[in-house]
């Protein structure tokens, strides 16, 4: 058997939503900059992706089959690096999944209010055609990683396939830093359903003042949301922050008494890792998924039932006992100095 050639050359392949940025984009950005420092010539290969349109979702995985990406300006490419759904059905030789998730919707979601796919026979015909080929495109991969345990638990469930996780650090991760701890809980996201920015604000009906709420991020929530903190009245304690730079919310994160990051069955999640190395405790839910990987209650923050009421009270537990959310703070800080980059780049390129 002829050897593989040395890697020099690398295609990260991403599917992207266009005009739409947040943690898979990042991630994707700080795998190709990671590979350039360690020496490697690394690119990025995306397709612009509709998740919102299931019935062409077949389709549009056939344009990612129809990539040939074993080279590029008439040189070979060494290894491709597939990571969201569909960019693994892309086709090359030499081909590694680092999965940061599939097509959602069609998976664990289906049926919950916050999927387009219910039981109904047209769904489930979609559904399973994915499942099939989903498990079919990773099984070409010469190794199968997930970004978390949550999604390779996902992998094994749904596709029989053996997934190891890999966790990387933030891209803020170099930026971040401890401050004052200020009256406010921060929630930082996109304000979209699954990630249940609603169960933040009711929880502030729960939690006396002055403790306020502060919401980084933007979607297609902001409006409801906003009329619901006024229908609970209280919206003169909750600030919505818009999306903020950078530089903005390592200021947000430093300033926060504590960081509450309850999505629901999220498969990772930077919030909980950034929250750490911001020397903030996390406030989440038992139903949050990867966040649980990282919280442990009552050692690097306080886990709670998804409900408002139990929100509510562990924020105000936090807002009364500054010792306690210092000392949660530092444990979450310390755990999330153990990510680095080195492993996970010998991992893919291995």
């Amino acid at each position: 058997m002829t050897p593989d050639p040395p890697i020099r050359r690398v295609l990260v392949a991403d599917t992207h939503v266009p005009f739409v940025s947040g943690g898979a984009e990042r991630h994707v950005a700080s795998l190709v900059e990671e590979l350039r420092r360690r020496g490697y010539e690394a690119e990025t290969a995306t397709v612009p992706f509709r998740p919102q349109s299931r019935e062409t979702l077949l389709g549009q995985a056939a344009a990612w089959r129809l990539l040939e990406l074993d080279a590029a300006d008439g040189r070979p490419v060494d290894l491709l690096i597939a990571t969201r759904f569909p960019s693994y059905f892309a086709r090359h030789p030499r081909k590694v999944a680092w999965v940061i998730h599939q097509h959602r919707p069609a998976y664990e979601l289906c049926g919950t209010p916050f999927s387009d796919f219910d039981w109904r026979e047209e769904d489930l015909a979609i559904r399973q055609r994915l499942l099939e080929l989903d498990r079919q495109m990773l099984g070409e991969c010469r190794r199968v990683f997930a970004n978390a345990r949550n999604t390779a638990h996902r992998l094994e469930r749904f596709n029989g396939v053996a997934a190891t996780p890999l966790y990387h650090p933030p891209p803020l991760a170099t930026r971040l830093h401890e401050g004052r701890p200020g009256d406010y809980v921060l929630v930082v996201g996109r304000l979209e359903r699954v990630k249940r920015p609603d169960l933040a604000v009711r929880a502030m009906a729960h939690v006396a003042a002055p403790t306020r709420l502060v919401l980084a991020g933007a979607g297609s929530e902001q409006a409801a949301l906003m009329e619901l903190a006024r229908a609970t009245g209280v919206g003169d304690r909750i600030a919505f922050a818009g999306a903020p730079d950078d530089a903005r919310l390592v200021e947000l994160y430093a300033g926060a008494m504590a960081v509450l990051y309850a999505p629901f069955d999220e498969d990772y999640g930077y919030v909980t890792l950034e929250a750490f190395l911001s020397g903030k405790p996390v406030i989440t839910a038992s139903d949050s998924g990867g966040t649980l990987e990282f919280v442990t209650d009552g050692e690097t923050g306080l886990v709670t039932a998804p409900e408002p009421e139990a929100v509510g009270a562990a924020i105000s537990r936090l807002a009364g006992n500054a010792a306690l959310a210092a000392r949660l703070g530092a444990a979450g800080r310390a755990r999330a100095a153990l990510v680095t980059w080195d492993g996970v780049v010998e991992q893919l390129v291995g």
